[in-house]
């Protein structure tokens, strides 16, 4: 599948709608971004399944600052709508593989279970 742009009108159906989501934040003036770019679509391209986004912090300043984003390119991937891994860097190509398969490998019900105890143990 191509990387595919997301946008505040798409980025939560998007999230909602699909089980795996990467992210990558970027602008068209950055080196990294630029020389990250074909890695992305590269990678893009073996994972059909997955959806690679783009979102373009030039244009999409809220999606930016809903998400804490200070540093580009960084790269998101959020699976069952629950943030897995958020870190800014351009990495490889070898990299971004390894990262895709260790994200489908996570236990989701697991990561559910912890999210829910860290919860109520901060409020308790």
């Amino acid at each position: 599948m191509a990387t595919v742009a997301l946008t505040k009108d798409t980025f939560e159906a998007t999230v909602r709608d699909n089980s795996t989501v990467l992210i990558d934040f970027w602008a068209s003036w950055c080196g990294p971004c630029r020389m990250f770019a074909p890695v992305y679509e590269k990678v893009s391209a073996n994972h059909p399944g997955i959806v690679f986004g783009k979102v373009d912090t030039e244009t999409e300043h809220e999606l930016a600052e809903a998400f804490g984003i200070r540093s580009i390119p960084t790269l998101m991937i959020i699976r069952d709508q629950v943030v897995l891994y958020s870190q800014p860097g351009a990495i490889g190509e070898d990299a971004l593989e390894d990262l895709v398969r260790q994200a489908s490998e996570i236990d989701m019900d697991e990561v559910r279970r912890q999210i829910a105890a860290e919860r109520a143990a901060a409020g308790a």
